[in-house]
């Protein structure tokens, strides 16, 4: 017989219902409203309600019964040690652009750790592919109605996703997202391109299709294939051109007209790597209709710059001195050089310099600073100088660690070239702060050692 599993707490948010009923890290949740708990769907379903009764086990193995009111999806403020309360499901496609299948040897072993949890999308904002989600789950989405589910769908062509895929159900996955559609659950959707693959006619048709989704899929977009120099043995791949991605915007420019005309949204959206590989303008704010797919590299550069001016409007200027240099990617590097012109303007005294850095360790083809290296960084930056402090985004880091892809940490990379390193938060905000030395309203939008 299978072990139930323990929801045991890892924390207990102050000021929370939680806090209030004395709850404490190692309590274990053993039930709520007399039912178990099978995972995190259950859970956010089952806490939902204006009364509750759970039952919690003390570390001695004292029982409390607890009566709760409250208003209705409050939270409790528990955050468990398992944040899915279940097993981790790994993913089963063996996609011909998996970025984890072009990983180096030699890195933390989490890093190969392929995941595919319809829970993760909720939880983390992570993108399914639909073929490892059971029936259970989807009856649970629909029924729970837990949304919004992000959907990795590649193409609408069923034969062609199950090549793209690797996996013979990856097309019978599809109709998973008719059912959600029919049940009104909210949905995003992501594209990867590769070239020659899914691209062209195959993408027209991808995005006629999807938008019979609407307006239950609010969004769609439509990002490059990331390469490295680690895919012996893989599918053959090559990189997108200048002319492709004129292609590919002016594709995706023709459908929001005709989008935007019918449904008053521009739905369908292209990363930002594209306008940057066309060296085309970055539409305005109101094409990106809320910046729904910002995590996939959507409307980022338009919200910073849009960010940076908006403060640098508020700020009165003056003279203070300050030299700092910030290392980036090369995708990154022209974007940053604009805004550090806008704050120069206002601020002669500020001098900046922006290095763009080449990823040797995963190949000059990945240009983001998100997968920039501490030893990229250290060898390319060794022995220049490097003004007063260096600026890196939070990006390069494990998220709430201080710790690069490589495990080299940041006071490793700081000892190595002797300069302060602060850690910038991603918005345009923090970013001037960050640049002038200015104490954000609320605490710092930085970290420094």
């Amino acid at each position: 017989m299978k072990k139930e599993r323990e929801h045991r707490i890892k924390a207990v948010e102050p000021g929370s219902i939680a806090e209030e009923l004395e709850l404490s890290p190692g309590d274990v949740l053993v039930s709520v409203n007399g039912q178990p708990v099978g995972d995190v769907f259950d859970y956010h379903y089952l806490i939902n309600e204006e009364y509750l009764e759970i039952l919690v086990r003390k570390p001695d193995g004292e029982e409390w019964e607890l009566e709760i009111e409250k208003e209705y999806e409050d939270d409790l403020g528990i955050e468990f040690e398992n944040g899915l309360m279940d097993d981790y499901r790994s993913c089963s496609n063996k996609c011909v652009f998996c970025f984890i299948d072009q990983l180096p040897t030699g890195m933390r072993e989490t890093l190969y750790f392929k995941d595919d949890d319809s829970r993760l999308s909720f939880l983390q904002g992570n993108y399914v592919t639909l073929t490892n989600m059971s029936e259970d789950d989807v009856s649970r989405i629909i029924t729970y109605h837990l949304e919004p589910i992000n959907i990795s769908f590649h193409t609408m062509n069923p034969e062609l996703r199950c090549r793209m895929l690797h996996n013979r159900f990856a097309g019978e996955a599809l109709k998973k997202a008719d059912r959600f559609f029919e049940a009104g659950v909210t949905m995003n959707g992501q594209i990867v391109l590769c070239r020659g693959i899914n691209d062209g006619e195959e993408l027209d048709a991808s995005i006629e299709r999807l938008s019979g989704y609407l307006p239950h899929l609010q969004s769609v977009s439509v990002v490059p294939v990331g390469l490295t120099d680690h895919r012996e043995g893989l599918y053959p791949l090559e990189p997108f051109t200048k002319e492709d991605a004129e292609n590919v915007l002016d594709l995706i420019h023709d459908w929001q007209e005709r989008l935007f005309r019918q449904h008053g949204t521009h739905f369908i959206h292209a990363g930002d790597e594209w306008y940057l590989l066309a060296e085309r303008e970055i539409p305005e704010a109101e094409t990106y209709d809320g910046y729904l797919q910002l995590e996939n590299g959507v409307g980022m550069v338009r919200l910073f710059w849009d960010e940076v001016q908006e403060e640098l409007e508020r700020l009165p200027g003056d003279d203070r001195e300050r030299r700092v240099t910030i290392a980036t990617g090369k995708l990154a590097a022209p974007v940053l050089r604009e805004a550090v012109g806008q704050i120069q303007a206002k601020y002669p005294g500020v001098q900046v310099q922006v290095i763009p850095v080449e990823n040797r360790f995963f190949g000059k083809r990945i240009t983001v600073a998100g997968l920039l290296t501490g030893q990229d960084l250290r060898e390319q930056l060794a022995g220049r100088e490097l003004f007063e402090e260096l600026l890196l985004t939070e990006h390069m880091f494990k998220s709430g660690e201080q710790v690069f892809l490589d495990d080299m940490t940041r006071e490793e990379l700081s000892g190595a070239l002797q300069v302060p390193i602060t850690i910038v938060k991603s918005d345009g905000k923090a970013f001037l702060q960050a640049v002038l030395a200015l104490e954000a309203e609320e605490g710092r939008g930085s970290e420094e050692v």
